[in-house]
């Protein structure tokens, strides 16, 4: 279902680049168009997921690294059945994650030292999680293809208000003011399509990678309270892959609103309560033997240093 989604967005949005290289230039534009979308399409495919990676200026971390971090995607990637996924670190004080890549066998999980420095081993581990469950979903593929594709449109808006247009078409000056309005605005109800309910799936899907729902849940509402406070400058650059993260990374100021795609946090998180049953989670690593019946609480928590140094 994933590629059949994806093929219709890139037929979608094919058909959208040629409407506006009309609109520029008529049939030669429509034309020019469409090799651009072509190259667009094949671009998007095989380089997207790096391009998204560098606009964030991610770093790759290797295994062994000192945040213990890779250890820990390894063994929730297990949990869920794909192969281990490249590991990145975005020097970002907001606390935020995303995934990408066009399989599980070319993913990436990417990570900001705000979201180490602020979340328990335990609600990190809920975060991987949730974003592993977007690889094995096939999610990742469409969220970073139409990143590219709303990005490139808002770029085709800009250039139909610097061109303005072929007044001889009939459309004139009104078509190109339609087209500034409506790409982005089609670009924005595609995330809207795709973010809402691909974000319901991939937090219950996490929080069974994970085995507790409730660490996803405590997870989402300091990344939210984070997001809130601390600026994500790269992702205000970029809003085109606002929809990536696990939270919306913007503020909402200016066209960063028609990227607002993410469902409300509260009822993420109350959805998550209900799906753990008024259950307590327990330390990231450690499993209940059978016939146990020490309390929950009882049990030591591992915090998200390692070594006595902070992650991050």
């Amino acid at each position: 279902m994933g590629y059949v989604k994806t093929g219709m967005l890139m037929a979608a949005m094919t058909a959208l680049f040629m409407g506006v290289g009309y609109l520029l230039g008529g049939s030669a534009g429509m034309l020019l168009a469409l090799l651009f979308a072509a190259g667009t399409n094949l671009w998007a495919w095989y380089g997207s997921d790096r391009a998204v990676l560098r606009m964030h200026n991610a770093q790759p971390v290797t295994r062994g690294d000192r945040f213990g971090l890779t250890e820990m995607v390894a063994q929730l990637a297990a949990n869920a059945g794909l192969p281990m996924p490249a590991v990145y670190i975005i020097n970002q004080s907001q606390p935020n994650a995303f995934a990408t890549g066009r399989n599980p066998d070319n993913a990436a999980v990417a990570v900001t030292t705000g979201l180490l420095q602020s979340l328990s081993r335990e609600e990190l581990a809920g975060v991987i999680a949730h974003e592993l469950a977007h690889i094995r979903n096939r999610d990742t593929l469409i969220m970073t293809i139409t990143a590219t594709f709303a990005g490139a449109i808002t770029m085709l808006a800009n250039f139909a208000m610097f061109f303005g247009g072929r007044r001889e078409n009939g459309m004139g000056m009104l078509g190109t003011l339609a087209m500034m309005l409506l790409a982005p605005f089609a670009a924005m109800l595609v995330q809207m399509a795709i973010s809402r309910t691909r974000e319901y799936a991939a937090d219950r899907a996490g929080a069974e990678i994970c085995g507790q729902p409730l660490w996803l849940a405590s997870a989402l509402g300091r990344i939210a309270e984070g997001a809130a406070r601390i600026d994500n400058m790269a992702a205000e650059r970029n809003p085109a892959t606002a929809h990536m993260f696990i939270i919306n990374p913007l503020h909402g100021r200016g066209a960063d609103s028609l990227f607002a795609t993410h469902p409300a946090t509260e009822n993420r998180i109350a959805e998550l309560q209900r799906m753990a049953g008024g259950g307590r989670p327990r330390p990231v690593g450690q499993t209940r033997p059978v016939g146990q019946t020490r309390p929950v609480a009882d049990r030591p928590r591992r915090s998200i240093t390692r070594d006595g140094g902070p992650w991050g």
